[in-house]
């Protein structure tokens, strides 16, 4: 695809998110995720997602439901899942020590534990109107699939291993 827009324009318009997309190219910046346990277990299935992302009692129930986590088995040594879930709940979106990113809890109430980052309002406002259930049919296939439209979201621009 040929276009005068831009390289970041043209990946954002093959996503389906037209210009928010496009604003937003490079995603969000977030601490770098340190905790190697969590990055081995949660990079062994999928990309791993910052804890800033969902509120500290999203990641709770999350982690309280390893037996069927999004349908499959995630089960963990009990040492290892307390370790991941206190990493979650200490940089959680509503955590004490990431009152920068406060701002991604706004909009969901207090009773409300959303289990999907898809769910949460900041993601609804960053990615517009996009017809998210029409990414089936393309390249990038699900919306939680941030690297499909999103290049280096998984990379050390956000992510590292500890002491990188």
């Amino acid at each position: 695809m040929k276009t005068a827009l831009g390289p970041a324009v043209a990946a954002a318009a093959l996503c389906g998110f037209g210009w928010v997309a496009a604003e937003a190219e490079g995603g969000l910046m977030l601490p770098r995720i340190e905790n190697a346990a969590m990055l081995k277990e949660c990079g062994a299935c999928h990309m791993v997602y910052s804890p800033q992302l969902l509120p500290a009692r999203s990641w709770q129930d999350m982690m309280a439901g390893l037996d069927s986590h999004f349908g499959e088995s995630a089960k963990l040594d009990e040492a290892v899942r307390l370790e991941i879930l206190g990493y979650l709940k200490d940089n959680a979106a509503d955590s004490m020590a990431h009152k920068d990113y406060a701002f991604l809890s706004r909009g969901v109430g207090p009773a409300e534990v959303p289990q999907r980052i898809t769910q949460m309002p900041w993601f609804r406002n960053a990615h517009g109107e996009a017809n998210l259930g029409a990414l089936a049919g393309t390249r990038v296939k699900l919306a939680s699939n941030c690297i499909g439209c999103h290049v280096g979201a998984d990379s050390s621009m956000l992510y590292s291993e500890p002491g990188d």
